[in-house]
């Protein structure tokens, strides 16, 4: 994966991010956030959409460099218009025309083409009055997920898989990944699957608990700041 970062592939700067960000392969204390940033900073400059979307997270938060408010909605619109780009030059697609976006650009969620509604649509750009459908799960995405599933999931070992369905990433040790502070029943290897899944899913499901456990019977770890996806969902460090 290093060697392929060397050479600037997008994939493996993004992967090789989210690794430092949660000391994957190592302990709590092996994280290097500003090492995850200046990743991302890379992979996104190499047009990574998840390394933009994770980029713009990071300086919201003010998640390992300094906090800019500004500047990281700016990331985020970027991830999402070329994400729409995106799925506007693929033909089966299903979105409506092009001509219709340029024309009515800031339509309200409330009042999008009709050809945008449905259950398949995830309102990623539900600000600007667009619908893009759910993107499909990477190959070795879908692998990974299989692979976890054979091996009998978290059972025996307490290690969990992200809760975004597109991912696939494994935690490497107990208690790696955040999760939702509001349920705690799910839970993220970075932003970017938390922000995607808060809209693809987890929005409609989310439900807040008095309290609740970790696998040991104890509770969440000191918090923290992962935004939600529309500013609603936060997680904790678990």
């Amino acid at each position: 994966m290093a060697k392929a970062a060397i050479i600037s592939h997008a994939p493996a700067l993004y992967s090789l991010a989210v690794i430092q960000f949660n000391g994957s392969g190592g302990s709590k204390s092996d994280k290097d956030l500003r090492a995850g940033v200046a990743l991302c900073a890379r992979a996104a400059f190499l047009g990574h959409i998840d390394a933009l979307r994770e980029l713009g997270h990071c300086l919201q938060d003010g998640y390992g460099v300094r906090q800019n408010v500004t500047e990281g909605r700016r990331f985020l619109v970027q991830a999402n218009a070329r994400e729409l780009a995106a799925v506007l030059s693929n033909p089966d697609s299903g979105l409506p025309t092009r001509a219709w976006l340029t024309w009515n650009p800031h339509a309200h969620p409330n009042h999008r083409h009709p050809s945008e509604n449905g259950p398949s649509g995830c309102p990623l750009l539900s600000d600007f009055g667009c619908n893009v459908p759910a993107p499909e799960a990477h190959p070795a995405s879908r692998f990974m997920t299989e692979w976890f599933a054979i091996r009998g999931g978290s059972a025996g070992s307490g290690l969990r898989l992200c809760s975004h369905t597109g991912c696939g990433r494994p935690e490497t040790r107990k208690h790696e990944f955040r999760r939702c502070s509001v349920c705690g029943a799910v839970n993220y290897c970075s932003r970017a699957c938390q922000a995607l899944d808060w809209k693809l899913r987890h929005k409609e499901e989310c439900a807040p608990v008095e309290r609740w456990v970790d696998e040991d019977g104890e509770g969440g770890d000191d918090a923290g700041g992962v935004g939600g996806g529309d500013g609603d969902d936060v997680m904790v460090e678990s």
